[in-house]
């Protein structure tokens, strides 16, 4: 990278601002589709780079199909293991059992209930699970909704952000060709007082900043248990929350639960569907749902300590593979969340195909913002960026967290931060060491999380279900978003100086 600054250079640089700009504008102002507007954003970003015009949607084609396919079929085991636990009742005892205690703990339990939640759901979906809980445990304690809310919010937060298998991490890890194992290992080592001083610590400082109790879009949750179906899974991949045309708002139609009670004294809303005869043991969600993780520090182990000419060395990879991991999870989840409880194979095969309806959009962004990566990087953006942070003496490690903090300021999505990031970073990471790679998806995941405000659905989420006006979520949630961001910068920037 010795090549001097060029008026190509300059013109790339200037190139992709305005592409990020016409993607804020498309998604912000014209209510435009996040797919269309990143789709839109590469292909001016293609043509004005320089790309022969004939080999611009290739180069987005490309990128498109580089993501989605390394992270397409992670994302949709996911979902499916996620709809089986919410549908069986296994995240009724997941959330049962732990809630159980002296008041003082809950906040800490409900760090631990989400980051348990958080690994193979969504954020909004792990959201929607868990927001009756949140407004039950509110309302029965008499104190502030973000004591608690914080805490679960920033569980949820910080393992979509961190860990795969969510999709943003697992786009970082395949364009840096990062390690699975070791980034999940090294991000559970970040992630853990990540959580406990965004969430607990935090909370009680958010608590008195904004002293509001149970109120919003969670409280008619809690106070309405009347049984319907779907559950709180079923809002979420029924579409219960959308997008107000005019300002961008989330329009939360009321999550309805399977159960009954009051709020003040009944049993906490169910996720549970009717169908369901029986609840899974405690002891065989955690077992369920801890599978892949298991699996995949078993190959992170062998990693560091096992020789690579060593004849189980094979095995072991192959069992630590995410794929492979998290289709043994669903498979035992179709057992353990499924016929254990009473789930008929018609009831099973009906499910698995509703569980993949909620992630198709999710899907798209992934692979467009892939696409919006490569013709970045094809264009020589990425080549500019790199020279930039030689002349600066920065570190891959330090200017991924920065690309991608602009990023997310610029688009409000943590996952196109994160791949646009990762494309960007991804020649100053060639040559380091396998840990060293982990760390920098570990900082460009960190970087994506930075200052959620009115551009990010999550945003207007948070707001709607907790009752919050806009500067209220932005003292809370976006504060919240912020000192992850910086906490797990920090984090990454110490273990980099160890390993």
């Amino acid at each position: 990278m010795k090549e001097p600054w060029s008026a190509h250079d300059t013109q790339v640089l200037i190139v992709a601002a305005i592409g990020i700009a016409i993607v804020v504008l498309l998604i912000v102002w014209a209510k435009l589709h996040a797919f269309l507007a990143l789709t839109i954003g590469a292909l001016f970003v293609g043509i004005g780079s320089g790309i022969s015009i004939d080999k611009v949607t290739t180069s987005y084609e490309n990128g498109v199909g580089g993501v989605l396919g390394y992270v397409g079929v992670l994302i949709a085991l996911g979902a499916m293991l996620g709809k089986l636990l919410a549908d069986s009742g296994g995240a009724d005892k997941v959330v049962d059992t732990l809630l159980h205690g002296r008041p003082a703990t809950l906040p800490w339990k409900m760090a631990l209930i989400a980051g348990i939640i958080g690994i193979p759901m969504f954020f909004e979906i792990g959201l929607v699970l868990l927001i009756p809980v949140v407004m039950l445990a509110v309302h029965r304690s008499k104190g502030p909704a973000m004591r608690l809310g914080i805490p679960a919010l920033a569980g949820l937060s910080v393992l979509h952000g961190f860990i795969p298998p969510h999709p943003g991490p697992l786009a970082a890890i395949g364009l840096l060709h990062a390690n699975v194992g070791i980034t999940l290992a090294l991000g559970l080592l970040v992630a853990v007082p990540t959580v406990i001083i965004a969430g607990p610590l935090f909370g009680k400082l958010a608590a008195k900043m904004v002293p509001i109790g149970a109120a919003g879009a969670g409280l008619a949750v809690t106070g309405a248990l009347v049984g319907t179906s779907g559950g709180a899974m079923g809002a979420s991949s029924g579409g219960s929350t959308r997008r107000r045309a005019g300002n961008g708002a989330a329009e939360n139609g009321p999550a309805t639960s399977v159960g009954s009670g009051t709020a003040g004294d009944g049993p906490a809303a169910r996720a549970q569907d009717p169908e369901a005869t029986s609840s899974p043991t405690f002891a065989w969600t955690l077992i369920t749902l801890l599978s892949p993780l298991v699996l995949m520090l078993i190959k992170a182990a062998a990693d560091i300590w096992v020789d690579k000419g060593a004849a189980v060395r094979p095995l072991l990879d192959f069992i630590g593979d995410p794929v492979f991991a998290l289709l043994v999870a669903v498979l035992l989840a179709m057992v353990t969340f499924g016929s254990a409880v009473g789930f008929s194979p018609s009831t099973l095969t009906r499910k698995i195909g509703e569980s993949l309806l909620p992630i198709v959009g999710v899907l798209l962004i992934v692979g467009a913002g892939g696409g919006f990566k490569q013709v970045l990087v094809d264009g020589g953006t990425g080549t500019a960026i790199a020279k930039i942070a030689i002349a600066a003496s920065l570190s891959a490690l330090l200017l991924g967290w920065m690309v991608a903090v602009l990023i997310r300021l610029a688009t409000g999505s943590a996952t196109v931060a994160t791949v646009t990031a990762a494309g960007i970073i991804a020649p100053l990471a060639t040559g380091l060491s396998a840990a060293q790679l982990a760390l920098v998806v570990l900082a460009i995941g960190a970087g994506s999380l930075f200052f959620s405000h009115v551009n990010d659905a999550g945003f207007w989420l948070v707001k709607e279900y907790f009752g919050l006006t806009v500067g209220q979520t932005i003292k809370t949630w976006s504060v919240m978003e912020t000192i992850i961001s910086v906490v797990g910068l920090l984090l990454t920037l110490l273990l980099s100086t160890i390993l």
